[in-house]
């Protein structure tokens, strides 16, 4: 890629902006800015923002932004849009962060600093990082710029990107928005580091699986169907014949995965289980093969349900179980093409500031203009972080500013070309 011409080119034309006055000041506040950034950081994460409940960091947001020089609202769904006074009528590039957060702390104290600076608790990698590198990159536009540009910044704190939250913030963005034909490009900040690219969008689906039957005694009532009997061999079927085919799926398509989460039923040890219900994710870098998974689902649910019910059938008065399938969620795939403007814009920065980032495909927010033929990437905001999505989630800041020079040269090459 470096030896290509076209991104010599590129890369020449990254130096002479980024040495312009305005965005080398930007470039260098960064780093000077550290306390500032890292306080904001630990300040969002302490406002707990679980999905389906994310107000009241919204409004966080929209407060920092305005004392900014923003024009800061909420939208219908609930996401911040945040535009300067003087470009509020487009087109516009988007710079966007998730404000959701799978876990969320009990109180403010379980997002802490530890003595290896460190940030700990729920939500600071995830999507801490990303909201605290938007709240830097407004900071420095707004003191700043970016000079003359053929489009203004856009910024978006948006809810529903996790779990069950099926994106419906990006979704409201992009498909109900009366903004949305004026936004040219969106840079999805998600999570920390800069070692990735994530040009494809992976596609997920989605399901509830839930058995009833009748229940009853252990013991006296033995005959009658067990829920739980049903789940589990509805669970050891599928995770048997996805294994038996992902070898030849993945020569054809690629990965996919399933993953079996959140089952319950029953009431006490001695009680047969009168219900179960358990939740399936289904990734996969292929439509055709989420299709065909969901297909092999409702075939394994249904062996279950007659097997399950085969025993009780010769007897008299014992009642049958019943089976649902419902679908709760649907992410859908898409690819940036290497030919357009943010893909170039995207590696002649890495290429000038010396990253060596791989191309990714992952599930963001970044699906849903993907899946709309629009430009779009997701890209860590700087530093490191791990244990996303558990108890032990981590952030180091160390080396935040060079994500946030990434994020700043690509958003400024953007406005220039919009």
């Amino acid at each position: 890629m470096e030896n290509d011409p076209t991104m010599f080119r590129a890369r020449n034309g990254l130096k002479d902006l980024a040495q312009e006055s305005a965005i080398a000041d930007a470039l260098r506040q960064f780093g000077r800015d550290r306390a500032w950034t890292n306080e904001k950081h630990l300040e969002l994460c302490r406002v707990a923002a679980p999905t389906f409940f994310e107000e009241k960091r919204a409004l966080w947001i929209v407060a920092q932004l305005e004392a900014l020089g923003y024009e800061a609202r909420l939208d219908k769904a609930g996401n911040v849009i945040a535009t300067r006074p003087e470009e509020t009528r487009g087109p516009w590039v988007a710079v966007t962060a998730h404000l959701d957060t799978v876990l969320a702390p009990r109180a403010g104290n379980e997002i802490r600093l530890g003595p290896d600076g460190r940030f700990h608790g729920p939500g600071v990698a995830d999507n801490g990082a990303g909201l605290a590198g938007l709240l830097a990159v407004a900071r420095q536009y707004a003191l700043h710029g970016t000079g003359k540009n053929a489009a203004g910044l856009m910024l978006v704190a948006n809810v529903g990107e996790e779990g069950e939250g099926n994106l419906s913030g990006m979704r409201y963005l992009c498909r109900q928005s009366s903004l949305a034909e004026r936004i040219q490009a969106f840079l999805v900040l998600d999570g920390p580091g800069v070692e990735h690219l994530t040009t494809q969008a992976l596609g997920s689906r989605r399901f509830e699986i839930v058995f009833g039957g009748p229940g009853g005694h252990s013991w006296s009532d033995s005959a009658n169907p067990n829920a739980v009997h049903a789940m589990a061999k509805t669970i050891a079927d599928f995770l048997d014949c996805h294994a038996r085919r992902a070898g030849f799926l993945h020569t054809r398509y690629g990965r996919s995965t399933a993953n079996f989460s959140l089952i319950d039923g029953g009431t006490s040890i001695n009680s047969i289980p009168a219900g179960a219900r358990a939740k399936l994710d289904l990734r996969s870098e292929s439509s055709e093969v989420l299709d065909e998974l969901a297909e092999l689902l409702t075939d394994c649910v249904e062996r279950a349900l007659v097997a399950e019910n085969e025993r009780v059938s010769t007897l008299r008065g014992v009642a049958r179980m019943t089976a649902k399938i419902r679908e709760i969620g649907s992410r859908p795939g898409g690819r940036l093409a290497e030919t357009s403007l943010l893909f170039q814009a995207m590696r002649a920065v890495d290429v000038y500031l010396g990253i060596a980032s791989r191309l990714d495909c992952a599930s963001t927010d970044a699906n849903i203009p993907l899946s709309m033929g629009l430009e779009a990437v997701s890209i860590g905001a700087g530093g490191s972080g791990g244990g996303a999505h558990t108890d032990g989630e981590w952030y180091h800041p160390e080396g935040r500013e060079l994500g946030l020079r990434r994020i700043y040269l690509a958003l400024s090459r953007l406005l220039r070309a919009a």
